[in-house]
């Protein structure tokens, strides 16, 4: 169509990329509708954070191991010795089994109670307690599980420090040593120790919200890995998306919208359950949904990669959970990078998942300031630009190869779509 003053108005364009939106919108309403009428992926995307978490909540709901079993062989059974194992049994992180004769396999005992500890306080304890011979306790550590030989370690060596304190101090006095002097010759300097972060060792706060970001992270991928490569394997994706064949990113964008979106409901329901289980939110809310927003695009974009690169559904759910199941170990969380071999390091920082509890330990479990998370907050950033972009170029690339391969049949109906443009 021409214009009166010599200029041209080109139609054509604005027509191709309306319908090309309109392709962009039916194509997105359709992967909503795949997605929520496959049943195998409305109960891992829906039903598996719900239950992890409800799951994983009451596990962890104590907070504490508390009443945990500890032997004392008591071979003296004077009443010093039972003092002592009074103070250890009023302790409510450990409880007491004792043993006034000594059983035969002290092992097998420990085994058959799960015991975490053993205390064998020694014959004559009182005696050489009262002429000051400075009898020593055997404190044996059943490093078995070493999460509760550590609650019980730190109980006993607070009962066992307090009685030992308290008998000196009572001894002097007995000399004729006043009480405050007393106290002095005991211990010539004062030391205090002031636990910083989580400081009742709450352990439902230190591991419940990490195990949530874990589980997040395997249902998107989970989710993914069928995103493209389902549709390469049935063959409906030259039929659904010949009319998108140039636009790589946008198909990229179709099929990880509706996983932002449900993931949106996903994070919603773990705020709830916080509420549930009285665990506290993190601090710098906005900076929280900020980092969680970048960690879903990250992780979206890396399952897309993948999903792309392996045409078959099942491979890629493999490959997937392959990089996805050691992601929490080598995370960093629970032991420090700097421990780990470089190759590991290395590993650990192409996954989502480590920058992203690197900054949640500081928001939540430190209340740190939100500008130190802002390193892991750009790793998580790059690491989302780089997955997207390598992602376009492979689908980029499997479009081109995809439609080179196409039937004529299918090329014609592109053709007469062209038409009906112009």
């Amino acid at each position: 169509m021409k214009r009166t003053d010599g200029g041209s108005i080109d139609f054509h364009s604005s027509k191709y990329k309306n319908i090309q939106m309109k392709e962009f919108f039916r194509l997105l309403k359709r992967e909503f509708k795949l997605f929520i009428g496959n049943s195998t992926l409305r109960t891992v995307f829906f039903l598996a954070p719900v239950f992890y978490a409800t799951l994983l909540g009451f596990v962890y709901k104590s907070g504490k191991v508390e009443n945990t079993p500890v032997l004392v062989v008591d071979r003296d059974n004077t009443p010093l010795s039972n003092q002592l194992t009074e103070m250890l049994d009023d302790n409510k992180s450990i409880k007491i089994i004792r043993y006034l004769q000594e059983p035969l396999s002290i092992k097998d005992e420990v085994i058959r109670h799960e015991a975490a500890a053993v205390v064998i306080i020694p014959s004559r304890f009182e005696g050489d307690m009262l002429q000051k011979k400075y009898p020593e306790l055997n404190v044996y550590i059943n490093t078995g599980n070493v999460l509760t030989a550590n609650f019980a370690s730190k109980a006993l060596q607070l009962t066992i420090g307090t009685f030992s304190a308290g008998a000196s101090i009572k001894a002097l006095q007995k000399a004729g040593m006043p009480a405050a002097k007393a106290v002095t010759q005991y211990e010539p300097f004062k030391a205090n120790y002031i636990t910083l972060f989580n400081t009742t060792g709450n352990y439902l706060i230190f591991m419940w919200p990490a195990m949530l970001a874990v589980v997040l992270q395997q249902v998107i991928l989970l989710a993914m890995a069928v995103s493209f490569a389902a549709e390469f394997e049935r063959g409906s994706f030259v039929k659904e998306y010949l009319k998108m064949k140039k636009w790589a990113f946008p198909t990229m964008l179709i099929k990880v919208i509706p996983i932002w979106v449900f993931s949106i409901l996903i994070v919603g329901i773990y705020y709830f359950m916080h509420m549930i289980f009285h665990v506290p939110m993190p601090e710098g809310i906005f900076n929280f949904i900020l980092l969680t927003a970048v960690f879903v695009g990250s992780v979206s974009f890396l399952g897309v990669f993948i999903s792309i690169l392996i045409p078959d559904a099942l491979k890629a759910t493999q490959i997937l959970m392959v990089i996805a199941s050691p992601a929490f170990i080598i995370s960093g969380f629970t032991w420090p990078l700097s421990a780990m071999p470089a190759f590991v390091q290395f590993i650990a920082n192409i996954i989502p998942l480590t920058p992203f509890l690197q900054a949640f330990k500081i928001l939540l479990i430190q209340k740190g300031s939100v500008e130190l998370t802002f390193p892991y907050l750009k790793h998580l950033s790059i690491l989302l630009v780089v997955y997207a972009v390598i992602g376009w170029i492979a689908l980029k690339i499997k479009l081109w190869f995809i439609f080179k391969k196409a039937a004529p049949q299918e090329i014609a109906v592109e053709n007469a779509s062209s038409e009906d443009v112009e």
